[in-house]
């Protein structure tokens, strides 16, 4: 048995004793005449340009081939074989192609806190090939249609596509609420005969409804969460979850190998990559274009694929994103070209921002108001868009804000800019989960956020020796 682990790491072979054979059965062997396989294969190269890529971390990956490799041996079909793929995306996600096709993002990576959480999420993956979950759907679909079908539902050329891979919501593994809490019941059985804590599976369904309302208290409410997206509602499975897991006794029974994940994801990348930018509260600075501006007080920047999005009190919202823009054409010839519905020409001017070319407007339609501002700067020409309900007194004030803040970093500030990383580090005498999170840097609201990563509950406290992740740029 041959388990296929992470791009680039190699077989990973159970710690079981083996005589080696002359006709061995490996991942090629066993899937070449599989259609199945072969289609959702062909989806590979898609899903990752679509998540950010792969992420390479050989530490990381050994750790995550481990402990695939101690959920196959104990599955119920061993003899499936298994590609996990860790995926550059700082959405919190998983999800499965036919054929044994896993995908972990980093983003959940680091919301786990142990090898039993990150196993209840793979082994629940496992469940839905395990209980040939793509198969039944395969009997509504022609075969030659599932595996790309999975993929192109949000990747085609249509608007309502292209805006749910902006926004994160990619569902690749929408099966049934059944059939997700088979692949619960599933997982969890695997996981307890895999050794590992079974409760471990209702802990991180916590951390994730956790981090789902955090991330709707801060104002970016995308639907990035698909592992909870489309899935029976958070209570309901993690009580099931709890229900399934004293099967195999009462709390406690079971490894969690905390110290091993932790060294694992210690110094993993966290948030936004430099090609995309950072959010830096309320700055968004991007070094490999070299520019940053800023939103008021009390507006969320949310960072995706195609734009820069920051949303604000009374239904103000900021839209930044880059134009490709012939160099000889006018700023204020370019917003009379069409592309803004509304229009006033009249309002149009031209101006300097920050010694930068610039043209400003306004615009209106149905309820809304537009405040639109282009600017050329650094050889490229960026768009500025402002929305309120129209008769809003905010609208002024944050284009304000917005377009005055946008500027070029200088070289010194561009060579500053790190990306934020996951470091671990050992709780001291007389520290405080107060006190660790002020160390934490780039990110907004840190003492929830250090409770959120490390699933300390409310009244929760830390304990010298405890290890600990925080967020920094360090």
């Amino acid at each position: 048995m041959l388990l296929a682990g992470c791009q680039g790491l190699g077989p990973s072979i159970s710690e079981q004793s083996f005589v080696p054979s002359s006709n061995p059965v490996t991942v090629d062997t066993v899937t070449r005449n599989d259609r199945m396989v072969a289609l959702a294969r062909a989806q590979h190269p898609r899903i990752l340009a679509t998540y950010g890529g792969e992420y390479s971390d050989p530490k990381l990956e050994r750790m995550v081939a481990k402990v695939v490799g101690s959920l196959t041996v104990a599955s119920g079909n061993p003899d499936q074989t298994y590609q996990i793929t860790l995926l550059d995306s700082p959405n919190v996600n998983a999800f499965a192609l036919p054929g044994g096709f896993l995908y972990v993002t980093r983003g959940l990576l680091a919301l786990a806190n142990d090898s039993a959480e990150l196993a209840a999420v793979i082994a629940h993956e496992m469940g839905h090939v395990t209980a040939n979950h793509g198969i039944q759907r395969q009997q509504k679909e022609a075969e030659e249609q599932l595996a790309s079908q999975v993929v192109d539902d949000v990747l085609s050329d249509n608007q309502v596509a292209r805006a749910a891979v902006v926004r994160g919501k990619l569902r690749l593994a929408q099966f049934s609420r059944n059939q997700e809490l088979e692949a619960d019941s599933i997982g969890i059985k695997t996981i307890g005969s895999a050794g590992y804590d079974p409760y471990s599976a209702a802990r991180f369904l916590q951390s994730m409804a956790s981090y789902s309302d955090f991330r709707s208290i801060s104002g970016a409410t995308d639907a990035s969460l698909d592992f909870l997206a489309s899935h029976p509602n958070a209570p309901q499975r993690i009580d099931l979850a709890l229900r399934h897991a004293r099967q195999f006794g009462a709390p406690g029974a079971g490894r969690r190998d905390r110290d091993s994940y932790l060294a694992g994801i210690d110094g993993m990348l966290f948030g936004d990559t430099p090609e995309e930018g950072y959010v830096r509260g309320r700055n968004f600075e991007h070094p490999t274009l070299g520019v940053t501006f800023s939103v008021p007080e009390g507006f969320v920047i949310d960072n995706s694929a195609a734009a820069v999005t920051a949303a604000g009190p009374g239904d103000v919202a900021v839209r930044f994103d880059g134009v490709a823009l012939n160099r000889n054409k006018k700023l204020d010839d370019y917003l009379r070209s069409g592309w803004v519905a509304g229009l006033d020409p009249a309002s149009i001017r031209t101006l300097s921002i920050n010694g930068n070319e610039a043209a400003v407007a306004y615009a209106q339609a149905d309820k809304w108001t537009f405040h639109i501002a282009v600017v050329r700067a650094g050889g490229q020409v960026y768009r500025l868009l402002t929305a309120a309900p129209r008769g809003s007194e905010s609208l002024e004030t944050t284009a304000s804000t917005v377009t005055g803040s946008f500027r070029l970093l200088g070289e010194s500030e561009r060579k500053e800019l790190k990306p934020l990383r996951i470091r671990v580090v050992t709780v001291q005498p007389g520290e405080t989960a107060g006190s660790i999170a002020a160390r934490m840097n780039g990110v907004g609201r840190a003492l929830d956020m250090f409770r959120l990563l490390n699933a300390l509950p409310p009244g929760g406290s830390v304990s010298p020796g405890d290890k600990v992740k925080i967020i920094t740029d360090q």
